[in-house]
């Protein structure tokens, strides 16, 4: 077959074309191929492991020049005026006679200033390609190779503007050559190729319109050459190729009519299949254990390959299946509309009636709902669908027929998408990988659908309970909420959104889900798709509750995310956010902008709403007023460490640095919220309260070093702990704040906060040390906690040896109650309760009244 029709082959028995071999498989792999007698090649799979599509390929009826041997006779003159050229693009199929190495002129224009005002001449080189150079004014450009001089039909287009002299060469929809400075020589400006000229095929003109020379001659064939008085763009060019004419700025337009052909010249109307925009497929060279391209219409053989877990789930699936279903659809329809077999089973092209009779049988079985669908009969259906979606609609179908067969197709799709077939979907997930496979193979039925449109009729929509489609210029499918969205949440569809799997603000995340129909878009021209911008707005299936603002340090998650599903054929669909963002999100719906069409839905992040918007309002103002009160003492105390003359000391020292660490951070998150609007600002109010934060859990760090140095245990001179308390307290938050942006720099910054991003991991480049430091002071605080109430109880005895049990106790407890309540803010052990947030409102209000104090 040729790779496309391999391709589908494949693809309809869920498997796909064989990829490269490994290097060290190559040789073995050749001697198993020769063993089944395949001596020369075999189609591969694509590098990147998405197959190119094949583009809608036409007849082209057309005039062909056939100008035969080199001859100082042969021309043909261009019957029309040409009016000045400032830019001018000249395109044609041609077939290069290959006998001959000779200069040959593709085409001349000449007019009396300059006899070769714009010319297109090549010859065959030594390695056996066409070389092509560009003569403008009489400036010649260098002779470029273009394409192999190997007799098939090549395209090319050649352009040229007067600004800057900009010259390019195109072959077969590829740009082979370009420069600028071709006629832009000296100090005036270049000037637009001359109107009222004489345009002649075939010939150099050394007089104007004759003095042909035979060595210059053309031979070979040309046809569909067109003018245009205009520089096209690439994808006019790639349009042009595949036989579309491009009206605008059209200076002359093949036509026999408009050409004057010297009598020996033949011409042959000939049937001529415009290329597509992939002419050459990868093949494995079995003789030379090799790579290589040809083209992509040749038949050779080729491989479908099975990932291990999908060929063995298949098998299972076809040893137990009791294809009731599959048997009971044959049977009414009097001949094997769907094969028993999947993998063996004959899958033939059909035509259009065919396929309308093998659907309307399926759809009213289905529609019976009497015959279960189990795991073998889902894949035959599929299989069918496929073949179907395959089929070519020829000019001058029935329009009946083909409105018939899409509401027949979108009938079966929406009756195996419903939910009582969940289970049957999971039951092939790895053959399949979800019934997003669905969508891929309906977007090619909407295709065939261009015969409906008309002047009078612009627009269509065909619908089967939650799936339709309709189609203007645009075409657009939607898969309502049922098996479509369940599966793709079973199976494992999230995973993109794992990365927020947190708690946070009192939002338990639980899940992300499919929250809207799933839609596909694309934009058709002459039947081709190109990609556009597209605004859409999607209904939520339940509505979530908006959960504003923040009364803990971490941003709230957003609670719904914008996403495009990509779909790969029989993969199921991978989740991006790629070029797409929110416009407006409200409880029961969203809209998004995206850049480029494709599948579309809107991914909702799923949270236990625990909080109330008071609550929230409350929260927010309670941080404020605690910071406040905070910074305060803070600052008070500061000022009296300084004012007062306390004696220097390590623990002086230490104070006023934690002091100063944690009122520069609460200043800065204070007024954090102001900052958020400048991206500058923001980012560095975020890189410094990062800093002081960490600063202030390890001066909170050196606080519990320091008390171990001092209760517990001493092993260091007071002049080497300064050093490594400096080191630790404000060396270890700079390294870690430094790596933090030297390796993620560009997700530094949560979205609508000026902290870190908590959707990524840059989250733990805080959160980390600070559960290594609460863990040390928690251990220093038991241990400190332990020779305190010791001490205690030894000094109890020996001051007061007769006094009664309850006031020992009473003593002990003191003894205990008054260390901790003393270092449990020194230590920042307080900042344990921020852990406990998402449990409930009450120690949200705890965290922050005992942060207040700290």
């Amino acid at each position: 077959l040729d790779w496309w029709h391999a391709d589908r082959y494949c693809e309809q028995h869920f498997a796909q074309l064989l990829f490269e071999p490994r290097d060290s498989e190559r040789a073995s792999f050749s001697k198993l191929l020769q063993s089944h007698h395949i001596k020369d090649s075999i189609w591969l799979n694509e590098m990147n492991g998405v197959p190119p599509k094949p583009k809608w390929r036409q007849d082209h009826i057309v005039p062909v020049l056939v100008f035969g041997d080199k001859t100082d006779t042969k021309y043909v003159k261009v019957l029309s005026d040409f009016p000045a050229l400032p830019a001018v693009t000249a395109c044609a199929h041609l077939q290069w006679d290959t006998r001959t190495q000779e200069i040959a002129t593709i085409f001349s224009y000449a007019v009396p200033a300059f006899i070769n005002e714009f010319q297109l001449r090549g010859f065959v080189d030594e390695e056996g390609f066409v070389r092509f150079a560009l003569i403008i004014h009489g400036h010649h450009s260098p002779y470029l190779p273009v394409f192999r001089a190997d007799g098939q039909w090549h395209h090319f287009c050649v352009t040229w503007q007067q600004e800057n002299g900009t010259w390019a060469i195109f072959a077969d929809g590829k740009r082979r050559a370009s420069a600028s400075g071709l006629c832009a020589a000296g100090l005036s400006a270049p000037q637009a190729i001359y109107g009222q000229g004489t345009f002649i095929i075939g010939q150099d003109q050394d007089s104007l319109g004759g003095t042909f020379r035979e060595k210059e001659s053309f031979s070979g064939n040309i046809t569909d050459l067109h003018i245009w008085q205009k520089v096209l763009s690439v994808e006019q060019i790639e349009r042009v190729r595949s036989c579309h004419v491009v009206e605008q700025e059209l200076v002359f337009g093949w036509s026999s009519n408009a050409l004057e052909v010297e009598s020996t010249i033949q011409q042959v109307t000939t049937q001529f299949l415009c290329p597509g925009p992939v002419e050459a497929c990868r093949v494995f060279e079995v003789g030379s254990s090799g790579f290589g391209y040809t083209s992509c219409l040749q038949s050779l053989p080729f491989i479908c390959c099975y990932r291990k877990d999908a060929y063995l789930q298949l098998k299972k699936v076809q040893l137990e299946s009791r294809h009731s279903l599959v048997s009971h659809v044959n049977m009414l329809a009097d001949r094997t509309v769907i094969p028993e077999n999947i993998i063996t089973g004959d899958v033939r092209d059909m035509n259009l009636s065919v396929a309308l009779g093998a659907l309307d049988v399926l759809a009213s079985v289905l529609r019976e709902g009497q015959t279960p669908v189990e795991s073998s009969d889902l894949l035959g259906v599929l299989q069918l669908l496929k073949q179907v979606s395959d089929v070519k609609v020829q000019d001058g179908e029935e329009p009946e027929v083909l409105e018939q067969l899409s509401r027949f197709y979108m009938e079966v799709t929406g009756l195996i998408l419903e939910e009582r077939n969940i289970e049957t979907w999971l039951s092939v997930s790895q053959v399949i990988r979800g019934p997003m496979a669905v969508v891929e193979i309906s977007d090619r039925v909407v295709s065939n659908l261009a015969p409906l449109l008309t002047a009078g009729r612009t627009k269509i929509t065909i619908q089967h309970g939650n799936v339709g489609l309709n189609r203007v210029i645009v075409k657009n499918m939607w898969f309502g909420f049922g098996s479509l969205q369940r599966c793709l949440a079973s199976t494992g569809s999230n995973a993109v959104f794992q990365d927020v799997a947190a708690s946070d603000g009192g939002r338990k995340y639980l899940s992300t889900t499919v929250g809207t129909a799933v839609i596909s878009s694309a934009l058709l021209s002459d039947y081709q798709e190109i990609s556009t911008s597209v605004h859409y707005h999607l209904q939520h299936h339940t509505k979530v509750l908006w959960q504003g603002g923040c009364a803990s340090l971490l941003p709230s998650l957003a609670r719904s995310k914008a996403g495009i599903l990509h779909c790969l054929p029989d993969a199921g669909g991978m989740w991006s956010t790629a070029g797409c963002s929110v416009v407006t999100s409200l409880p029961d719906s969203t809209a998004c902008f995206c850049n480029h069409t494709t599948n579309f839905a809107v991914l909702l992040q799923v949270y236990e709403v625990q909080r109330t918007i008071k609550e929230e309002l409350a929260l927010q103002t309670l941080t404020f007023i605690g910071c406040g009160i905070s910074f305060c003492a803070l600052i008070v105390t500061f000022i009296l460490f300084l004012v007062v003359g306390v004696p220097k000391s390590e623990r002086t020292t230490v104070h006023k640095n934690l002091i100063f660490a944690l009122a520069a951070a609460e200043a800065l998150l204070m007024f954090s919220e102001l900052a958020k609007n400048n991206q500058v600002v923001c980012f560095t109010v975020t890189a410094f309260l990062h800093l002081f934060f960490m600063a202030t859990f390890s001066w909170m760090l050196v606080e519990g070093l320091l008390l171990w140095s001092k209760v517990v245990a001493v092993n260091m001179s007071e002049d080497k702990r300064m050093k490594f308390y400096y080191v630790t307290g404000w060396g270890l938050p700079v390294v870690i704040v430094g790596v933090t942006l030297a390796t993620s720099f560009n997700k530094y910054v949560a979205d609508n906060h000026c902290w870190l991003n908590v959707q990524t991991d840059v989250i733990w480049a805080f959160v980390g040390p600070v559960l290594f430091i609460l863990a040390v002071n928690t251990f220093v605080l038991f241990r400190v906690v332990m020779v305190t109430v010791s001490s205690a109880r030894r000094r109890s005895k020996m001051l007061t040896p007769n006094s009664s049990l309850e006031k020992q106790i009473g003593i002990q407890i003191w003894a205990t109650a008054k260390p901790i309540l003393v270092l449990l803010p020194v230590l920042g052990l307080t900042w344990v309760c921020g852990v406990l947030v998402h449990l409930s409102i009450i120690w949200a209000y705890v965290f922050i009244v005992l942060n207040s104090f700290q």
